[in-house]
């Protein structure tokens, strides 16, 4: 049963304690899409009241991760070929924008933290592991993201990360190669390095847009 692997917590956890659980139970593969969840279910299973349970469905609800019908119950999201392409098309519109304000900021730590992450891509590259690979490049434009300095881009942008880890876990995926994967990142690394807003947005886009839409990372 999905929800044997989950354990009591602790009385005094939150909501967001609650969500974090079952997000990562759906992001890695736990529970399945389709699946049912309920609050007394959850509730008991976890050693919690209702309340602070039907406030984590709320947010993941709100995350895209969890499916509210109406008469029915609230279920793990099921994500096609469409909803991908559709992430992907606000994934380029949100990464482009971060990527001209991070160029245009020179942020020396921002910097720092995205060429320790190319490094780190690189090598597990070489060393042939696809999953780190995919993982690093998620990390990098999440680091991306959250340096254009916009709380607003950055809760969107969270939204948008949990449904593309979705979609690489439940859809068909065809890996690009990975020494391209890394190529890409470091001309954007470039591009923003060398504060040049434009070439840096194209480098996004390329990026973005060289992967199929339900499988780019």
């Amino acid at each position: 049963m999905p929800l044997d692997s989950l354990q009591p917590v602790p009385r005094r956890a939150t909501a967001s304690i609650i969500a974090e659980t079952i997000r990562d139970r759906i992001l890695d593969g736990s529970f399945e899409p389709g699946l049912q969840l309920t609050e007394s279910q959850l509730a008991e299973r976890l050693g919690v009241s209702r309340g602070p349970v039907r406030e984590a469905f709320q947010r993941l609800v709100q995350e895209g991760l969890l499916d509210a019908a109406p008469h029915r119950g609230v279920f793990v999201t099921t994500l096609d070929v469409e909803d991908a392409a559709d992430i992907a098309l606000a994934r380029m519109t949100i990464e482009r924008t971060a990527a001209e304000r991070v160029a245009l900021r020179a942020d020396s730590d921002t910097l720092a933290e995205l060429g320790g992450l190319v490094e780190e891509m690189e090598a597990a590259a070489a060393g042939g592991d696809w999953r780190d690979v995919a993982d690093l490049d998620l990390a990098f434009h999440e680091r991306l993201v959250a340096g254009a300095g916009s709380s607003r881009l950055g809760r969107m942008y969270a939204t948008l990360l949990a449904e593309t880890r979705l979609c690489l876990r439940t859809l068909p995926a065809r890996h690009p190669d990975p020494a391209e994967v890394v190529g890409e990142h470091q001309v954007l690394l470039r591009a923003l390095a060398a504060g040049d807003a434009q070439a840096a947005a194209d480098a996004v886009g390329a990026h973005l847009g060289a992967s199929d839409p339900e499988l780019s990372a």
